[in-house]
Formats: C-alpha cells, structure tokens, sequence
C-alpha cells in the first residue's frame, strides 16, 4: 500500500509540474510577436494545402503516364504525393524562419523555429516508418517517435520521462514503469524491422540456391527466420531494462498449461521438421493423400498446402502426412505408370486387339514413346476378353484422368477402325407361361382330385 501511494504521490508532483509548465508556454502564446509567430504558422498551412489542392491532381496525372517506372520508385512517388502538403508547408515554414531571423531578431521567429522543427521531424517519422511492412507495428513506432521528438524538442525529455516512471507497478521484487514499457515497445519494434529486412534479404538469396533441395531452402528459411528472431527478442528484452526473473514460476505454469493445450500444434510443428529432413516430400511435388489428389504449393511450419486440379487448395497437417498413407508420384522421379482396363467380344482376334491397343495408346500425346505400352490378357469374363493396357507418362501435375480419358477415345476410335466390338452384359427374359403362380397351384390341386 506504501508502494502504491508513493507512486501515485510522485505521480501528481511529476503531472503537476508538467502541467505548470505548459501552462506558462499558452500564456507566453498571448503576447504580441509570439500571437504573430502563431498567425504566420497559421498563415503559411493554408498557403500549402492552397498549393496541395491545386497542384496535387497535376502531379497525380504525371505520375499516371510514368509507365515504365519500377514499381519501388512508383510506390515512393506515392507515398510523396500524399505527403505533398506537409512536405510544402515544411519548405515555406523554414524559408519564412530563414528571412525572419535576417530581417528582425530572433526571438521573433522562435515559436516559428520551433514549429518548423517539429513538422520536419514528424515528416521524417512518417516517411521512415514507410518502411515497416506491418501495420500495427509501423503505427506503434510512428507514435512513439512522434512523441519522443515532440518532448525532445520542447525540452521536456526529463519531465516526461519522470512522469512515465512515476506510473508504475510494483509485483514482489519486479518493477515494471511506464517508461520501461514505452523502450521495450521501442526497442523491439526497432529490432523486429531490422530482423525482418535481414530475413527478407537472406531468405531470397537461400531460395535462389540451386545447391540446396527445396525442402532443405525451406527448412534453412524457417530457421534462419526462428534464430533472427529469437535474437531480436533477447535483446530487446535485455535492452529496455525489464526484469523479468519475478515471471519464472508463472511463466513455468503457462508453459505447463499451454504444452497439454498445444499438443497438437507441436506435434504438426516436429513433424513439419521431419518432412524437410527426410525430404519424402517438397514444393512442387504431386501427391495422393485419401481423396485429395494435386501438387504442393509450400511447406508451412504447421500444414502443408495443396492445390487440386478443379484449383482448390488444401491446407492439410503435418501430421497427416507422417502418420498417414501418402503416394508421391515424383518422389524419386517424374515417370508414372497408368493402367486401362478394358474388354473385346470373343469373335475378335485377341492379337489383333492387343496391336490395336499398343498402337492408340502410342498415338495420344503425353503418353511416352521411349517406354512403349503394352497390353496383356487379363482373363476370360462372362461376356467379353478382358485385358489391361499400360503406358508411361512423364508429366503427373498435367493430370491423370484426361490422359486416360485421352487414351480411352483413342481405343473408341481405333477399335472401330478395325471392326472390333466391345460387348456388354446381356440378359435374355422367358416366359414359360401367361398364368401367374396363384392360379397355376389353384390348376394343379384341381387335377389331383
């Protein structure tokens, strides 16, 4: 309770003085110059959104007839246009500051030096964190540096980071401030960025690596990614000052909770590391999982996706593809065999229908004519000789039902070429008599008497 008083007393004293302070800067904005310094700044906005207004649309239709720019230059360019108006009131603010402090003291220009400043570092910011891909990220440290250059330069660095350390939390020996939280967002947004642009670069040059297998430039991505930023989190952690030795037993409890509550998803996490090992499959790869039949678009770290021939895209779990029955038909190579099971009347020469058959089936066009077809007697069926027609084909992702559908019309168009049938089940119905059953038992019993 002590704790908690004393903090909130250094609290209202630390305000109290902040407060003061930016009370006497309004009351100092009454007097004459510094009530004209304020009309000029003033004055000066309106100039610029004056001039963003009029001359924006000119530049928007010059930058629609660059068409040759690359897109990174065309991105600046809009990135620029937007920020047209605080970039025009940036350059007069400092041209009115320049001549004021030629033409009459300087104190006349000191609010306008000090607006100036400010627009220029909040220009900075925004442009900067232009480069932050993420969203939340890049709006937590524009505020962040906006607010840190604003204190900086109306000197109230000290002021403010009292105040923020006055509001804080005290848990046993832990002791975690406001101003300890605002440097480990800033530090760890920093040191993300710069994790982020370093796995970018590097994850590119892995992939361009003709050296590595995909599943192992997958596996060295992935963990270069866990290794940058494992790093960054350390040592932002240890940069902003927390100690966080108090959170051990509760952060030993979690860790026990969520290790029975996240079974699963640490099963297909080892089980995606696996896959990249023993490299059974990899990106690009034509795979039968159950009825799901396409190629693999990427390895995640939890599932692996999967695009089918009608373009749907299964996401399915590592796991299911360790504990489960998988058929890779390039594993070891693109080569895949098709079988065709068809069936002739018994007036055809079975000779002729095998030539026949090796024959269409060496005509359609995926199907490969260095490992030529055959075709062999399968048995004798109640209605038809059945045999089986084999060929290779070198290309899986293209599809397997329309090259067999392909070789089936082949057979159709060969088959009645040749006059050979191909018979079906026929059934031949006798009525030995029009009497139904009832009546013909009702014939009998009247003849036995």
């Amino acid at each position: 309770m002590d704790q908690i008083t004393g903090a909130t007393g250094g609290f209202i004293e630390n305000f109290g003085g902040l407060w003061t302070m930016l009370v006497t800067f309004a009351t100092s904005l009454m007097r004459p110059w510094n009530a004209y310094q304020v009309l000029i700044a003033s004055g000066i906005f309106i100039l610029a959104h004056l001039i963003d207004k009029y001359t924006s649309p000119l530049i928007y239709g010059w930058m629609r007839t660059r068409e040759g720019w690359p897109m990174w230059r065309m991105r600046w360019m809009v990135t620029l246009h937007k920020r047209l108006r605080g970039i025009v009131f940036v350059l007069l603010i400092w041209l009115t500051v320049a001549i004021m402090r030629e033409a009459t003291w300087p104190s006349r220009s000191y609010l306008l030096a000090i607006g100036a400043k400010l627009a220029l570092a909040w220009l900075i910011v925004t442009l900067g964190t232009r480069l932050i891909a993420n969203s939340a990220l890049r709006s937590v440290v524009r505020y962040g540096a906006w607010i840190w250059v604003t204190v900086s330069i109306l000197n109230l660095t000290d002021d403010f980071v009292l105040l923020a350390e006055s509001i804080s939390i005290d848990a046993g020996t832990m002791h975690i401030s406001l101003w300890k939280v605002l440097q480990a967002l800033f530090i760890l947004g920093a040191l993300f960025f710069g994790a982020r642009f370093v796995t970018r670069t590097l994850a590119d040059r892995i992939q361009k690596n003709d050296a590595l297998s995909p599943s192992m430039r997958v596996l060295s991505v992935k963990l270069m990614q866990f290794i940058v930023f494992g790093v960054a989190l350390a040592w932002g952690l240890k940069a902003s000052g927390l100690d966080l030795t108090g959170l051990a037993v509760l952060s030993g409890a979690i860790g026990v909770g969520l290790g029975f509550g996240l079974q699963k998803v640490v099963s297909n996490l080892v089980s995606g590391v696996i896959l990249l090992l023993d490299k059974s499959i990899k990106p690009g790869d034509v795979i039968s999982l159950g009825d799901t039949f396409g190629w693999i678009n990427s390895l995640g770290a939890r599932y692996v996706s999967i695009t089918t021939r009608d373009g749907k895209e299964y996401l399915i779990p590592n796991e299911d593809l360790i504990t489960g029955q998988v058929v890779n038909w390039t594993h070891a190579d693109d080569f895949v065999r098709l079988d065709i099971h068809f069936g002739t009347s018994y007036d055809d020469d079975p000779h002729l229908v095998r030539a026949v058959a090796i024959a269409a089936a060496t005509g359609v066009k995926r199907v490969l004519s260095d490992k030529k077809p055959v075709c062999h007697i399968t048995g004798f069926g109640d209605s038809s000789v059945d045999y089986v027609l084999r060929f290779w084909i070198s290309d899986p992702t293209q599809g397997l039902t329309n090259i067999r559908g392909d070789v089936y019309l082949a057979l159709w168009d060969a088959f009645q070429e040749n006059s050979i049938s191909i018979p079906f089940p026929q059934r031949e119905i006798r009525l030995l008599s029009e009497e139904t059953p009832h009546q013909a038992l009702h014939k009998g019993r009247t003849s036995e008497k």
